[in-house]
């Protein structure tokens, strides 16, 4: 029975979500059951930290059938650090949305949507079965159309057009993937697919670094990775902003999480050109990430490239499947998802005070709001990798694999990232906070029940950093299966 506790991670927000879509206008009661949707996941979530650390990887395969052959859901320390940031991210982006994201919008299923977003991310992170990781991506972008159209403004329009095509398209790869490891294996269980891969010899193995390659495709054109990243700063541009904090903390770390399962399980060997491919493709888009983040003045716009900096930086690291570089990758998106969302919650509020979010219209905002301006400090040295916050160690240990592996060029170009990265978030700093006071101000927000959830998110994000070493145990468990794919394979089928 204690396996069927893996499901919670799921049931709780699609549950909520089926209950708040019964109250479509009653606002009060859908902010306050929400939030206590969302407590309690992450109640749930601290509770499954604990128990797979003290017990192994938890397995239901539902309906009783044994794997491979019922739907495995499975929860490794991976899955359930993911699962747990997320549900922290939630509560901050539901908070920051009582006073910021409009009744209209709230009115119109905006809080079900959510949950149901929710739904989706758990599911990807949890299953087992690689068709129910499509599945569950089609719940996720579901819900996400729905909340980038909400409120229906021009630009919105236009990038949910985008945003759709282009997911559409991914969606019908990944079937096609889907459908051709199949031919090739005879089975959609993760772990039975990994056996069965390692047992292929002869001509087929050429079919198999297709088959990686047409994952990479898709799975990379969700996280946002060179060249496929190009439909990603205008949809994400057009959302308000406790939408966007969720996708730029949230969605493309799905994409990012499922390269890291299915290349660690299905393709870790995969060395000649699969795995170079995404070594080469992760540091292009460091580069051009780089880039977009020093060339514009628009706050929004920079740290939406800072996102392809995180998603390359990760995906390097990925790509050396090394156990420190694995480490290193898991330390620093777990980072990554807390100090995204943090500051594009921040953003958020100076855009509600200067009505702006390019720092060439407003100046001197550190005359009004100095906490928000070394709030926002904090966060932009987190995000850039300033020791002792969490940015750094991830970075670090990065930094490290590539050097373990001689991969000196890759190395650099992480270190130096971090650089542009500290130099794109000091322009908004300087240019936005400090100067003369230009610009008319609104300080009509409710601006200290804003910082609540910023300050929250802020304060796990610092102090995860702080406290790494006590996160090295938890870490290094969810690190096991990726280096060590026998353990997930165990775990699921029991071999």
């Amino acid at each position: 029975m204690m396996s069927n506790l893996v499901l919670m991670p799921i049931l709780i927000p699609f549950f909520g979500a089926i209950f708040l879509m019964l109250l479509p206008r009653k606002v009060m009661i859908q902010r306050v059951l929400a939030i206590i949707t969302s407590a309690i996941l992450i109640l749930a979530n601290f509770y499954l930290i604990y128990y797979v650390y003290q017990h192994g990887i938890l397995v239901v395969t539902l309906g009783n059938w044994p794997a491979p052959f019922g739907i495995s859901i499975v929860g490794d320390m991976f899955a359930i650090l993911l699962v747990t940031t997320t549900s922290l991210v939630l509560l901050g982006a539901l908070i920051y949305s009582f006073y910021s994201i409009g009744k209209p919008r709230e009115r119109f299923l905006y809080y079900p949507a959510v949950l149901f977003m929710i739904v989706g991310v758990n599911g990807s992170f949890l299953t087992g079965d690689i068709f129910n990781l499509f599945v569950f991506f089609e719940v996720m972008l579901m819900a996400s159309y729905v909340l980038l159209v909400l409120g229906g403004t021009k630009g919105q329009l236009k990038a949910t057009v985008k945003y759709l095509l282009i997911n559409v398209i991914g969606s019908a790869f990944l079937v096609m993937a889907i459908a051709l490891l199949y031919s090739m294996v005879g089975t959609l269980n993760m772990a039975d697919i990994s056996q069965k891969i390692s047992e292929i010899h002869g001509g087929n193995t050429g079919m198999i670094t297709v088959v990686a390659v047409l994952f990479l495709f898709v799975f990379g054109l969700k996280a946002g990775i060179f060249p496929l990243y190009f439909w990603l700063p205008g949809s994400y541009f057009a959302p308000p902003i406790p939408v966007l904090a969720l996708f730029g903390a949230l969605l493309t770390k799905v994409g990012i999480y499922a390269i890291i399962r299915v290349y660690t399980l299905f393709f870790y060997n995969e060395t000649s050109f699969a795995l170079p491919l995404l070594s080469t493709l992760a540091l292009i888009t460091i580069v051009l990430g780089v880039i977009g983040a020093i060339s514009y003045n628009d706050m929004k716009t920079i740290m939406i490239y800072n996102i392809l900096i995180a998603v390359g930086v990760i995906l390097f690291s990925v790509s050396l499947m090394t156990r420190e570089a694995m480490t290193g990758a898991i330390f620093y998106l777990i980072h990554d998802m807390l100090i995204k969302g943090t500051l594009f919650l921040i953003i958020g509020i100076i855009i509600a005070i200067t009505g702006f979010s390019s720092i060439k219209k407003f100046s001197g905002l550190m005359s009004v709001k100095p906490s928000l301006g070394w709030t926002f400090f904090i966060g932009a040295l987190g995000l850039a990798g300033i020791p002792p916050l969490s940015g750094f160690i991830g970075k670090l240990l990065i930094v490290e694999g590539a050097f373990a592996v001689q991969h000196y060029i890759g190395g650099i170009i992480v270190l130096l990232s971090s650089l542009f990265v500290l130099l794109s978030m000091i322009k908004i700093f300087s240019k936005g906070f400090w100067g003369e006071k230009k610009g008319a101000f609104n300080l009509d927000i409710p601006y200290r029940k804003m910082m609540v959830p910023i300050l929250m998110l802020l304060t796990v994000s610092v102090a995860y950093g702080i406290f790494s070493q006590g996160m090295y145990p938890l870490i290094d468990k969810a690190v096991d299966p990726l280096v060590d794919p026998s353990i997930y394979i165990k775990a699921v089928l029991g071999e």
